[in-house]
């Protein structure tokens, strides 16, 4: 099948109505980002990273920078709030040779909002776009932005915004259909989405964040709002095979047959091991433990709460496989 438009990011071809993974701090580590491309995520973003942490050479931030070539296109995401440490954090990013560049002006949370990076620069819209004027400067690789629609219900500010973004020279933009104050709570809000994509003088790519949780919401915000990308994160904890799932709606002509029960809890054992290889048993387990807390496998079965408590406090890998393998059971047909 042809279609007309293949969304690009510079010379980066993601193909016709791409699905990415989001950045999500303690969960987008490299062997969650390579099961997503797996299951069909067409780009992934990691961990975001803190610009005065890479400028200090902090050995667990310098980590994060590590990528496998299997999981490109791959993205690596940068926060701070003043230009000059943003522009060395972008040329140490630019070594580790990512695909892209992304800048964080979206994450909500106190530490870093409040500190002034982040979504906290919705409220400094000046020093934002000199931050992304002189990182697209500073850099060969395309640059693009994750933001917000404001700071709060009064400073919807995402259309204007986007055009200032886009003049600054990025090469996309990812917009999270909420505001800094509202968090992670109520609903984001695709409207307010719509409306940046209509704006004729907006001619690079517009990625869709927030609450897609199945295909149909997929398929309805390329159809509806227009998005010419959509991003997932929380709906993919404890479930990267929700990728193969949206695809399947978003791209029926593949026939992607689901994956069985015993082929998600093989998955989540796979992340399991990946991430005791990669930390240690104890804070590997630790680790992985958002994954499973978080996993729609878990919902909806009789009485689980106290397998829940045991499978969290589990410190070892044999007593968490076992536990898994008696719930696995349950499940069973």
């Amino acid at each position: 099948m042809l279609y007309l438009y293949q969304m690009k990011i510079g010379n980066i071809d993601l193909g016709y109505r791409p699905v990415t993974l989001a950045p999500m701090e303690d969960v987008t580590d490299p062997s969650f980002r390579l099961i997503c491309k797996e299951q069909g995520a067409d780009m992934v973003y990691t961990e975001f990273v803190s610009a005065d942490a890479l400028i200090r050479d902090i050995p667990s931030t310098m980590r994060k920078l590590h990528i496998n070539p299997t999981e490109r296109p791959v993205a690596i995401q940068i926060y701070g709030r003043e230009v000059e440490p943003m522009v060395e954090a972008a040329k140490i990013v630019e070594q580790a040779q990512p695909d892209i560049l992304d800048i964080n002006f979206g994450c909500p949370v106190k530490k870093v909002a409040g500190k002034g990076a982040g979504a906290g620069l919705l409220r400094d819209i000046p020093k934002m776009l000199a931050i992304t004027k002189a990182v697209v400067e500073a850099v060969k690789i395309p640059v693009t932005v994750k933001t917000r629609l404001g700071w709060d219900h009064n400073s919807k500010v995402i259309v204007d915004l986007a055009e200032q973004l886009q003049d600054c020279g990025i090469q996309a933009l990812t917009v999270h259909g909420r505001t800094r104050s509202q968090m992670y709570t109520g609903t984001a809000d695709w409207e307010e989405i719509a409306r940046v994509k209509a704006n004729p003088r907006l001619t690079i790519p517009l990625i869709g964040n927030g609450d897609i949780t199945n295909g149909e919401q997929a398929v309805e915000a390329f159809d509806r709002y227009g998005v010419d990308a959509v991003m997932v994160g929380r709906a993919s904890i404890g479930a990267p095979w929700i990728f193969r799932e949206l695809q399947a709606t978003v791209h029926p002509e593949r026939n992607l047959k689901p994956l069985t029960t015993a082929e998600k809890f093989a998955l989540l054992r796979r992340q399991i091991h990946e991430s005791i290889d990669r930390i240690d048993e104890r804070r590997g387990i630790l680790h992985i433990r958002r994954h499973l807390a978080a996993s729609p496998l878990f919902k909806g079965i009789p009485h689980f709460r106290d397998t829940r408590v045991a499978m969290l406090r589990a410190n070892t890998y044999d007593d968490l496989s076992t536990i898994l393998s008696q719930v696995e059971s349950l499940l069973s047909p």
